[in-house]
């Protein structure tokens, strides 16, 4: 029994299980299909109230920075099977709203976080490009700055929203001399002239998730849409990461229960040899080792929300959540498919398409690789 909600929590739970019950479990598929969600889904879900909800509410949002809000987004949507459109909900949420949170000043907060609140502003970060991937240092994009612009050159790939996004944090160089010191985040918005959106990239999974090339051709940002102090870009991005990855881990084990139920189900009516397959002492002690490994893997993830809560959360416990949980969504995904034999194959079953899903999820956020260093650093190694 997990003791983490209280009233509160429960009856907003039940509330945005209603919603993908209604606005997106009956058109998934197509999203899926078509390789994006509708932008609307942001504006739907604004509309409840559930993005946005640590935006303060003079601006619209729900005036609460308990990431537990965030956790049951997460939780419900992977128990729904909603993958793709589910992550671009929770960037929104969980990776882009704390930059315009916690770096932005009083003329931009005006500007742009009730928009954001209310989902008719759509957000996305651009770090990665065509050569770098997790080495922020290397990022070749420059904003040089010409009076009261930047002039901003470079490209982006694999960005998340980055179709559907109306406002991009760009990472650049404002000195391309310097490595993490010329470092700085810029917000560059939707119909500014020299930036283009390329290829809706054909991904493994996460079909209806639009992920993107983005370029960059002499775009005149203005100094007014500056994150925060120049220079400053690798320290906002590395303060963010420890959420972002406990956000990933919510994910990563809320899909490993998820095919946890779907599996339980689905070997019970199934039969075999005139039995169900959920009698065979196989299922039995493949499910059994799967509900222990989730158990115990969810209430870690709980542990770090409450310190995240309270922020003591570290880089390090954020990086155990994330190598944990998405090893462990793997691993789960993996072996409930093959008890589902042939079926699990199809992807008109929830458990196929996790399995495509799931297989990014040790690399995004920063590879498996990139945490076992952070781990083994805290060890003195």
């Amino acid at each position: 029994m997990r003791e983490l909600f209280d009233d509160e929590h429960e009856a907003f739970r039940e509330s945005f299980a209603s919603f993908v019950e209604k606005e997106i479990v009956p058109d998934y598929l197509e999203w899926e299909a078509a390789g994006i969600a509708p932008h609307e889904l942001y504006t739907k879900a604004g509309g409840y109230g559930f993005v946005g909800m640590s935006i303060p509410e003079e601006f619209g949002g729900g005036g609460s920075d308990d990431f537990r809000f965030n956790q049951i987004v997460a939780e419900e949507l992977a128990y729904a099977g909603i993958g793709g459109a589910g992550l671009g909900l929770t960037l929104h949420n969980d990776i882009t709203t704390p930059y315009f949170l916690d770096v932005c000043n009083d003329e931009q907060r005006q500007r742009w976080l009730p928009g954001i609140a209310s989902g008719e502003l759509v957000t996305a970060i651009a770090m990665t490009e065509p050569g770098t991937g997790s080495d922020l240092a290397g990022i070749a994009s420059t904003a040089v700055r010409d009076g009261d612009v930047y002039v901003l050159n470079g490209s982006k790939t694999f960005i998340t929203n980055g179709i559907n996004a109306d406002l991009v944090i760009v990472a650049a160089k404002t000195d391309p001399s310097a490595r993490h010191a010329g470092l700085s985040l810029l917000v560059v918005e939707r119909g500014m002239d020299g930036f283009e959106r390329g290829r809706n990239l054909d991904k493994i999974g996460m079909h209806s998730q639009d992920t993107a090339e983005l370029f960059f051709s002499d775009v005149h940002v203005p100094v007014a849409n500056l994150l925060g102090e120049e220079g400053k870009g690798f320290n906002y991005l590395t303060a963010n990461l420890a959420q972002e990855r406990l956000s990933i881990a919510v994910t990563g084990v809320a899909t490993a229960r998820a095919a946890l139920g779907w599996t339980a189900d689905y070997v019970k009516e199934r039969t075999a040899f005139g039995s169900s397959i959920g009698s065979f002492q196989n299922s039995k002690f493949v499910l059994a080792e799967v509900k222990t490994e989730v158990d115990v893997a969810q209430a870690y993830v709980d542990q770090c929300v409450l310190r995240l809560n309270v922020g003591t959360l570290t880089p390090v416990d954020a990086a155990q959540a994330k190598l944990w949980c998405t090893e462990l969504q793997n691993r789960v995904v993996d072996r409930c498919l093959q008890l589902f034999g042939g079926y699990g194959y199809m992807t008109e079953y929830p458990i196929a398409r996790a399995y495509a899903d799931s297989r990014v999820t040790p690399i995004y956020g920063g590879t498996s690789e990139v945490m076992k260093t952070i781990i083994a650093k805290s060890l003195g190694l």
